[in-house]
């Protein structure tokens, strides 16, 4: 989605989920950033990610969630490619 992510984690017990969101958010950003370095510019102090989340306990409706957001990510994939912006190096004239 162009302003939210989809994810189906399965975490231990003795972690909190504050925990895991904290460590995915922050790992994730910093990877991000260090793959994708034009996003420093456009994330400045590399705020990338929203202060909150929302989770929600799966169980006995897995399937249906796994094929709702398999279907979600070919909506995305479809919009994306009707849609690509190139990126411009505010460097190089």
């Amino acid at each position: 989605m162009p302003d939210h992510i989809h994810m189906l984690v399965s975490i231990p017990p003795k972690i909190s989920v504050s925990s895991f969101m904290g460590y995915l958010k922050g790992k994730s950003a910093l990877m991000i950033f260090d793959k994708h370095a034009n996003l420093k510019y456009k994330y400045g102090n590399r705020h990338f990610w929203a202060e909150g989340y929302y989770v929600s306990i799966v169980g006995l409706n897995e399937a249906t969630i796994r094929k709702y957001m398999q279907e979600q990510e070919k909506h995305d994939i479809m919009v994306d490619k009707l849609s690509i912006k190139e990126y411009e190096d505010p460097f190089k004239g």
